[in-house]
C-alpha cells in the first residue's frame, strides 16, 4: 500500500482520540483554559452525563476577535511565550483542546475581551469551523458542547451511563476545586443538585476550608497539616489522621505546580509513610502540593496533560515521606475517638425510659416477658425467686480498685491517673476533664515496636554471616538491578554479589530475620523494584519483624496488672511517640470527655 497523506479531517479527529477520550476530558480541558485565563468564577453545567450537553462559563480575560479565529486552529495557544517546554507554567499549553473537541463534536464559543466593544462568538461542527459573529457577552468566555462524539459514532459505544459520566466529571471538577481555593467553582447538571464551592482565603486555612467542603467534615476534623522544603522542591498539604482511612488509594491526590496528577510516586511514598499506623488493608486519605521550578517538572508526557516526570524523582518522594511523617509524629496521639466521637456514639441506653402514665417494667423490651402474677385476696408477696435473680449482676469485672485518690499531679498528665483495670486488659485512667480507656497490649506493643526501631537506628543491622552461601537463580535483568543495589542493600544487612549470569549468591542476610529464606526475600524485593529509591521494601520487612517481635514482647490481654504497673504504663505512652496507634493501626487508647459523659446521662 503507498504512502499518503491522511486527509486534515481525520488528523484532527485521531488527534481528538487522544484528547478527548469522554465528557471528564472536555470539561478538564475547558475548565483549565478558563483557569489559565485568570477567571475567579468557573460554573460547569452538564446534560446527559455530558453526552449531550457541556456548558463552561467564566468571568476570565476572555479573547479579541483575532485570537478567537486562532484558537480553534490546531497547535495555536497562548499559554507559551516561546518555543521552551521545559517551562511550562500553565495547565493548557498543547493548543490540541478546542480543535480537538470541534472535530468530534458541535462546539461553540463566546467570548469577550476588556479591549472589544462587544463580544464575539464561533461554531465548530464536524471539524468545520463557522464565520465570527458579534454576540452579547458581559465579559469572560462561555463554551458549550453538544452532541458529543456524534462526528465519531463508534466512540459512543465505548460511554458508560449517564450516572457514571457524570461522576467522572464531578471527579475532575473537584480536583480542580482542591487545586485553586481562590477560584469559586459551581457544578450543576440533570444528574445532580448544584453544588458551589465558594472561593477560599489565601494560605493554609482557606485550603483545608476547600478540602473540607470536598472531602468532607471528617477530613477537616482529622487534617494534619504537614509541610517540608529542600532544595527548591516544596510539599505542603494536609494528611488525615490514621482514625480516617479508606478501603482503597483513591482518597489520595496529589498537585504538582497547581496541576491535578496521578502519579504512582504518591502511592507508594503515603504507604511508606503510614507503615507504622494502619492495617495493611486501609489507606489514608491525603491532599499533598508540590511546587518545584518548571525546569525540574516535565508536564508534557502525556496528551492528557494528567501524568508528571520528575527530574529528581527521589527528592520528591524523600520529601514527602519525611513531611508526612513529621506531622503523624507532631500529632502521634490522635486516636479514633479523639477525632470522630464514635466513642460517644457506641453508648446506647440499655433501655428506653418509661412513657408517662402506668408502665409495667416488666414489660419493657429489655425485660423477658412473662405472664404477670396475680396478687388477689393477699398482700403483695416479696420479689419472686425468678425475678429476684433478675438483680443479681455477678461478681464485679473490675479486678483492681483503688480506695485512695488519685494524685492531683497525675490527674494533670496527658493519659491521667490509673483508677482500675477491667476484664484483664483495658486500664481505665482519670483526667481532670475526663476519662480514658486504655488497651494495654497494644500500648505495650507501640512501646516495645518504637524502642527496636530505635536500636536499629542507633545500633545499625545486626548480621549473620551464612556459612554457606544460598545461591538464588532470578533473570539476568533482576539480577542487574539487584547488583546495582548491591551497596544500599549491605546497609540494611544483605550482603550479595554476582555468580554468574542469572544468579546471585548471598552471604549475609539481616540476624533479625534469623532464618529466613533468602531466595524469597530476594524475589520479594525484585517484585517491588519500583519503589527501591530508599530500599524501602527491606526496611519495610525489618519493620514488620520487628513489629512482630514487639506483639511477642508485650504485656498479653489477660494480665492482671498492679497500679504501679499501669501508671507507668501511661507514663511510657505520653513519652513514646505515635503511641496513639498500634503498629498494626489500631488505637491504643480512647478518651471521654466529662462533658460528652454528661450528655449521656442527661446532665447537659
Amino acid at each position: 500500500m503507498p504512502v499518503r497523506q491522511l486527509p486534515e479531517q481525520v488528523v484532527n479527529r485521531i488527534a481528538a482520540g487522544e484528547v478527548v477520550e469522554r465528557p471528564a476530558s472536555v470539561v478538564k480541558e475547558l475548565v483549565e483554559n478558563a483557569i489559565d485565563a485568570g477567571a475567579s468564577r468557573i460554573d460547569i453545567f452538564t446534560d446527559g452525563g455530558g453526552r449531550r450537553r457541556i456548558g463552561i462559563t467564566d468571568d476570565g480575560g476572555g479573547m479579541t476577535q483575532g485570537d478567537l479565529a486562532l484558537a480553534v486552529e490546531r497547535h495555536a495557544t497562548s499559554k507559551l511565550d516561546d518555543e521552551d517546554l521545559l517551562r511550562i507554567r500553565t495547565l493548557g499549553f498543547r493548543g490540541e483542546a478546542l480543535p480537538s473537541i470541534g472535530a468530534v463534536a458541535k462546539l461553540g464559543i463566546t467570548t469577550r475581551h476588556a479591549g472589544e466593544p462587544h463580544a464575539w462568538s464561533l461554531t465548530v461542527e464536524g471539524g468545520v469551523k463557522s464565520g465570527i459573529m458579534p454576540a452579547a457577552l458581559g465579559h469572560g468566555t462561555r463554551v458549550e458542547v453538544s452532541d458529543l462524539f456524534y462526528a465519531t459514532p463508534a466512540r459512543l459505544k465505548f460511554l458508560k451511563t449517564d450516572r457514571t459520566e457524570a461522576e467522572a466529571i464531578r471527579e475532575v471538577v473537584r480536583r480542580l476545586a482542591m487545586a485553586r481555593p481562590d477560584i469559586a467553582f459551581t457544578l450543576a447538571g440533570e444528574e445532580r443538585a448544584p453544588v458551589t464551592w465558594a472561593a477560599a482565603l489565601p494560605g493554609a486555612p482557606g485550603r483545608l476550608t476547600r478540602l473540607g467542603d470536598i472531602l468532607g467534615s471528617d477530613f477537616r476534623s482529622s487534617a494534619i497539616e504537614v509541610r517540608a522544603e529542600r532544595d527548591g522542591v516544596v510539599v505542603e498539604g494536609f494528611a488525615a489522621a490514621p482514625s480516617l482511612t479508606r478501603a482503597n488509594a483513591l482518597g489520595q491526590y496529589l498537585f504538582v505546580n497547581g496541576r491535578p496528577v496521578r502519579d504512582k510516586l504518591i502511592l507508594g511514598a503515603v504507604r511508606a509513610a503510614y507503615a507504622d499506623y494502619l492495617p495493611r488493608d486501609r489507606h489514608p486519605v491525603v491532599a499533598l502540593f508540590v511546587t518545584l521550578d518548571a525546569q525540574e517538572v516535565d508536564a508534557n508526557v502525556h496528551p492528557a496533560k494528567t501524568e508528571v516526570r520528575f527530574r529528581n524523582a527521589g527528592l520528591v518522594r524523600a520529601l514527602i515521606v519525611h513531611a508526612l511523617k513529621e506531622g503523624l509524629a507532631r500529632e502521634g496521639k490522635r486516636t479514633a475517638a479523639n477525632t470522630d466521637g464514635a466513642a460517644i456514639s457506641a453508648f446506647r441506653p440499655a433501655f428506653a425510659p418509661p412513657r408517662p402514665g402506668n408502665w409495667d417494667w416488666r414489660r419493657s423490651p429489655s425485660y423477658p416477658a412473662a405472664p404477670l402474677p396475680s396478687f388477689e385476696g393477699s398482700a403483695a408477696p416479696a420479689f419472686a425467686e425468678r425475678e429476684q435473680r433478675t438483680f443479681d449482676v455477678g461478681a464485679p469485672s473490675a479486678d483492681i480498685r483503688f480506695e485512695e485518690a488519685p494524685a492531683a499531679d497525675l490527674l494533670d498528665r496527658p493519659l491521667g491517673a490509673a483508677r482500675t483495670q477491667i476484664h484483664d486488659t483495658y486500664i481505665v485512667a482519670q483526667t481532670r476533664d475526663g476519662l480514658i480507656v486504655v488497651d494495654q497490649h497494644a500500648a505495650h506493643e507501640r512501646i516495645v515496636y518504637e524502642r527496636l526501631k530505635a536500636s536499629l537506628a542507633k545500633n545499625g543491622v545486626q548480621r549473620q554471616i551464612l556459612l554457606i552461601p544460598e545461591i538464588v537463580e532470578l533473570d539476568e535483568a533482576t539480577v542487574e538491578k539487584l547488583l546495582d543495589r548491591a551497596e544500599e542493600l549491605a546497609s540494611f544487612g544483605l550482603a550479595i554479589e554476582s555468580f554468574g549470569p542469572g544468579a546471585v549468591a548471598v552471604r549475609e542476610t539481616p540476624s533479625l530475620l534469623g532464618k529466613t529464606n533468602a531466595a524469597g526475600l530476594l524475589r520479594d524485593l525484585a517484585e517491588h523494584m519500583a519503589e527501591w529509591d530508599e530500599a524501602l521494601p527491606l526496611e519495610r520487612r525489618l519493620m514488620h519483624v520487628a513489629a512482630t517481635m514487639a506483639c511477642h514482647g508485650s504485656v498479653r490481654a489477660g494480665r492482671r496488672l498492679k497500679p504501679e504497673e499501669m501508671n507507668a504504663l501511661l507514663r511510657e505512652m505520653e513519652d513514646t511517640p505515635n503511641s496513639g496507634q498500634c503498629n498494626h493501626g489500631r488505637p491504643t487508647y480512647v478518651e471521654l470527655k466529662l462533658n460528652d459523659i454528661e450528655k449521656l446521662f442527661g446532665r447537659r
